[in-house]
């Protein structure tokens, strides 16, 4: 079966990285620290990384003999909104990313499927799909702005923290309306 198309990398974009001075010999290492802006879609729903937002990469690339291994922390901060309130969230993120990137034509590369591991592309290896993995999957569902938060009142759409604590709403039968009115008229 043929590999489907690789598209090509370029050295300008900012998650590119170029591994010509790291030594392909086992266990040689080079530290790699850069802030790059966030790319597109880089999150959930309620919660993401803005775009072009600063991302803190401080990473080790680690030659092994079937490629690059990349691991370390990636930095920065989340916005989006409660889904409990809806009140805005805004936190910082620290999260680790561990990757494999097999040399073209490695044992690594026949052995594997496609998206078992990453590929490099001559001294080239892309840490996007990293980052978005380790950011997106830590990333929850349903992002709170706190523990308790009481969320909104599901008649009057008021956020609960705002409304005093023995805030309720007279739910009446439609049908015993009239009567009700009927009694304050006796009065």
């Amino acid at each position: 079966m043929p590999k489907s198309p690789k598209k090509h990398l370029d050295t300008r974009q900012p998650l590119v990285v170029d591994t010509t001075k790291l030594p392909r010999q086992p266990g040689a290492t080079r530290a790699l620290q850069r802030v790059v802006p966030a790319p597109a879609d880089l999150g959930l729903e309620l919660i993401s990384v803005p775009v072009g937002s600063d991302l803190e990469l401080d990473l080790t690339l680690t030659s092994v003999s079937e490629g690059v291994y990349v691991s370390g922390n990636v930095r920065g901060s989340l916005t989006g909104e409660c889904g409990r309130c809806l009140d805005e969230i805004t936190e910082p993120f620290d999260v680790s990313v561990a990757e494999l990137f097999a040399y073209e034509d490695s044992t690594t590369e026949e052995t594997t499927d496609e998206d078992e591991v990453g590929r490099m592309q001559g001294d080239l290896l892309d840490l996007e799909p990293v980052v978005r993995d380790a950011v997106v999957l830590t990333l929850p569902a349903n992002p709170i702005c706190r523990p308790d938060c009481p969320g909104l009142c599901t008649e009057c759409g008021a956020r609960l923290a705002d409304l005093p604590a023995d805030h309720s709403h007279e739910d009446v039968d439609p049908r015993w309306a009239a009567l009700r009115n009927l009694s304050s008229n006796e009065e």
